[in-house]
């Protein structure tokens, strides 16, 4: 079976001069091999990094439209990211990309909690264009999201609606999700 959407996952990593095979670079490799969901993988660094990693794909990647779910692997807290001991909240993160995101997941990893109000995360996806934002409630040491995200993103080569991915999400993982705190808001 072809898929028709792929995965655009961008992970804060301390340096990205030093090259590390992440957990979430071999969990990548796991859908394009096993679900064949394909997946681009960078890192960044800065906010800079970030900000051109999303540029590139937005204008030099002609496939762009293919990806539906925009995977961030970010370090923060609450509604923040850290990158290079700086933190940028969701609000100037949506002003970066205003109107680029247009019919995109964003869904971050659970290295930072997504507690947004309807406010929130309204303006979020005003300002960005995207269909949903996704994350978890719990940030734990021990206990990655990374086998939960997996099985979200494989949800979407079946379906583009994400109320109906997130309840068979629950379903099937309900534990798992609501021991992480999985949420969505679109």
């Amino acid at each position: 079976m072809d898929y028709e959407n792929f995965i655009f996952c961008l992970e804060g990593v301390p340096d990205v001069e030093i090259n590390t095979n992440t957990e979430v670079l071999k969990n990548l490799e796991i859908l394009a091999f096993e679900h064949k969901i394909p997946s681009i993988y960078k890192n960044c660094d800065t906010i800079e990094g970030l900000e051109e990693s999303l540029g590139n794909l937005l204008y030099d990647d002609h496939n762009f439209k293919d990806y539906e779910i925009i995977y961030l692997v970010m370090p923060g807290q609450e509604n923040n990211i850290c990158l290079h001991d700086y933190y940028y909240s969701l609000e100037e993160i949506a002003e970066l990309f205003e109107g680029k995101l247009k019919g995109k997941i964003i869904h971050f990893a659970n290295k930072k909690i997504l507690d947004l109000t309807s406010e929130e995360s309204q303006y979020f996806l005003d300002v960005t264009g995207a269909k949903a934002i996704s994350g978890y409630g719990i940030v734990h040491p021990t206990v990655s999201s990374i086998h939960l995200d997996r099985f979200f993103f494989s949800l979407f080569q079946d379906s583009d609606d994400p109320v109906e991915i997130v309840e068979e999400l629950h379903q099937k993982h309900y534990a798992l999700c609501k021991f992480l705190d999985f949420r969505l808001y679109y």
